[in-house]
């Protein structure tokens, strides 16, 4: 198997194998056909692929005749909110986010800042296929790559989102793991503008990632040892663009990515009730955190686009998923584990509540988390026949706004392709552990994996 995935989260593969150079080129030249020309931002992480992957891109936007900003190692969210701001058609970020080092991506950002629309990647892919590219003539290709700079716009709308001063007075003292990523050029500046004593590791944006860059428990073992040792009051785990991030409380414990957006739906519900957004594969949590504040959820399928989408349309208060990814939309409507960072630190300097009694005010439940590899070629026919063997199952209801969610009286199952990974994800959630595990058990069962 070699997994290519191309989606609303845009085109990722492994590299070597099905993420090549000339993937990548065609891609390019297919946005830049698809904007016309016009200017547009690249960024990368610090995979050992993306130099490779920089010039590819920057070729095939040249070809078709749009001017070409390079902001270099720089996260996606620094990136989306630099898309207005600098007045561009859009942008491009190489990286692959959560995925393991082997992969990379090519995100798809248009001039408002958030990524494309489900209509506007399927215009894209079309494009693509066709082959049609717009080719610029020998005198209108551009004969410079403009070098930009995003983190400093970054900082100072975060800045302008939170109370600085109010926090600097709290002086937290923060572990942070930048996973060696992008976000090594912006999360520790950002704490120390928080007035944060900063215990920084894996920094280093040219060093490897010390780990997949996935922030979840099990990737928070450095983190929990820094906390524990430096007596921190929190630690954050990155992922290697900017967007997903997961926690450490003061006591080293390493928390479910799942809780991220569980508690900054409660922080923001205390200042101000409005409407939450999250997907349908997300903790229960969020309808019982809401619940207490007369506030309504909204629930979309799976991805930024439908969370950003969702957030404008409603004109949500908060809005993310249950892999880590928050969007504050005093900050920008998409996924920023920055934000999301500003959002945490300025609550606990307000209220000096420790993290772990924050924690420990939410809603409990369990939930498991599965993952199959599936040829790509089956994966759609395997999710069909789960889709056909619950369909009719007593007592329950079924939600196929995204994959297939049976939803029972006491918790649920969802089964449903991976945007990011040729795989099916297998989630199941209850008040009991026993239950969940129960649940999942039937999942799995009726996927015949």
């Amino acid at each position: 198997m070699k997994p290519l995935k191309i989606g609303i989260s845009g085109v990722r593969g492994v590299v070597g194998e099905t993420f090549t150079p000339e993937l990548v080129v065609g891609f390019a030249q297919a946005f830049g056909t698809y904007l016309g020309p016009g200017r547009v931002l690249v960024c990368r992480d610090t995979r050992p692929s993306s130099p490779m992957v920089l010039p590819a891109v920057v070729a095939g936007l040249l070809a078709t005749g749009c001017d070409v900003v390079d902001l270099g190692i720089c996260p996606t969210p620094s990136l989306q909110l630099a898309t207005p701001w600098l007045g561009a058609d859009g942008g491009i970020s190489i990286t692959a986010g959560h995925n393991p080092v082997q992969w990379n991506a090519l995100k798809f950002v248009r001039r408002d800042g958030r990524y494309l629309s489900p209509d506007q990647s399927e215009e894209l892919l079309d494009l693509y296929h066709q082959g049609r590219f717009e080719k610029a003539t020998w005198d209108r290709i551009p004969t410079r790559v403009e070098q930009g700079e995003a983190i400093s716009h970054h900082l100072d709308t975060l800045a302008a989102g939170f109370d600085i001063e109010a926090a600097r007075a709290r002086r937290l003292r923060v572990a942070v793991d930048c996973c060696n990523g992008s976000c090594s050029v912006l999360a520790p500046r950002w704490l120390d503008m928080l007035g944060c004593e900063v215990l920084a590791t894996n920094d280093d944006p040219d060093a490897p990632f010390p780990h997949t860059p996935e922030p979840r428990p099990g990737t928070a073992v450095q983190v929990r040892a820094v906390v524990k040792a430096g007596r921190a009051d929190l630690g954050l785990v990155h992922d290697a663009d900017g967007e997903r991030l997961s926690l450490v409380d003061e006591r080293g414990r390493a928390l479910s990515e799942e809780l991220t957006l569980a508690l900054c739906v409660d922080i923001v519900l205390r200042a101000r009730v409005g409407t939450v957004v999250t997907n349908v594969s997300t903790t229960m949590a969020i309808e019982r955190i809401a619940s207490r504040y007369g506030a309504r959820v909204v629930r979309t399928p799976v991805g930024q686009t439908y969370i950003s989408e969702a957030i404008v349309e409603h004109g949500a208060v908060i809005g993310g998923e249950g892999n880590g990814s928050v969007a504050v939309p005093r900050v920008q409507a998409s996924h920023d584990s920055a934000a999301t960072t500003g959002l945490i630190v300025s609550h606990m300097a307000a209220t000096r509540m420790p993290l772990s009694a924050m924690v420990d005010e939410l809603p409990r439940t369990a939930m498991l988390k599965e993952r199959v590899a599936i040829d790509p070629s089956v994966i759609f026919s395997v999710l069909q026949g789960f889709r056909d063997a619950v369909q009719d199952e007593p007592g329950t209801a079924v939600d196929l706004a995204d994959g297939v969610k049976v939803v029972f009286p006491d918790g649920w199952v969802h089964v449903r392709v991976s945007n990011t990974e040729s795989m099916i994800r297998l989630i199941a959630e209850a008040d009991t552990a026993g239950r969940a595990a129960d649940l999942m058990n039937w999942g799995r069962h009726r996927l015949g994996r």
